[in-house]
């Protein structure tokens, strides 16, 4: 699903393109996190004095799928998935890609306990860059919190006031236009730089499907950035949302993260 890309735009080792990820979690017991990393054999220490690690693609991470490029799975070369850092009792996992945060996350939840680490949310960029860019130095300007939370409250006040509109309307048929007219202006809108995803728990739902709907938050954004970069000054949000549900509900034993 996410296609060989043309290298007319920055892409890293595995083919995707060079979309940087930043994961939260809370950090609830910190010293057993340490004993976690310490045990797991796709993690090793990169600067035990600011406490950061790596996380590799080998051993528990070896069946990650990264279609022909299985030759990067030698134990003399293995390949750097990404990073982990704590700052302010956070731990932050870096990422270079979308498709690495869709199959790393799931895989976290399933090797280290949610008692020891909380996922909270993740900032991503939602461009693709030109090989000969300048990439972003330090992604901490990048990730402003303030304006990050701001554009989450937006969309959550935007969201209630057309909630609030559909329960007023005095036919269904009204309230269907109101919410059509608002599906259709959220989609075409132009995404900002950087965004983030939040990961509510909401009662009585497995993780599974809050990973699901982060892939389709996620994999719509990397196609607009994608259609755009060639061209498609046209293609919206609702676009790449409907053919990215398409590609995972609409078929026979499709692998969402192909």
């Amino acid at each position: 699903m996410f296609e060989r890309l043309e290298k007319s735009f920055l892409t890293i080792e595995t083919g995707e393109a060079y979309q940087p990820v930043r994961v939260a979690y809370d950090l609830l017991q910190p010293n057993k996190l340490q004993m976690i990393f310490d045990q797991l054999k796709c993690v090793a220490t990169k600067n035990r004095n600011d406490q950061s690690w790596e996380i590799f693609w080998r051993d528990e991470t070896d069946e990650i799928h990264f279609e022909s490029l299985e030759s990067f799975k030698k134990p003399s070369n293995p390949l750097r998935l990404g990073t982990f850092i704590i700052k302010n009792d956070t731990l932050y996992l870096n990422l270079p890609s979308f498709k690495r945060a869709c199959l790393l996350i799931p895989l976290l939840h399933q090797l280290i306990d949610s008692s020891v680490i909380k996922i909270n949310k993740a900032d991503f960029i939602n461009k693709v860059f030109g090989l000969n860019e300048r990439l972003p130095h330090g992604l901490t300007e990048i990730y402003d919190d303030t304006e990050l939370d701001n554009i989450i409250r937006q969309r959550i006040h935007d969201y209630h006031e057309v909630e609030g509109r559909c329960e007023h309307a005095a036919t269904a048929e009204e309230a269907f236009k109101i919410l059509s007219e608002y599906t259709q202006t959220e989609s075409h809108k132009r995404l900002p730089f950087a965004e983030r995803f939040l990961f509510q728990e909401i009662e009585g739902s497995e993780m599974d499907d809050t990973y699901l709907g982060f892939y389709i938050f996620l994999r719509s954004r990397e196609l607009v950035a994608i259609r755009r970069w060639f061209g498609e000054t046209g293609y919206t949000l609702g676009d790449a949302a409907d053919e990215t549900v398409e590609q995972v509900f609409g078929g026979m034993n499709i692998d969402i993260i192909e």
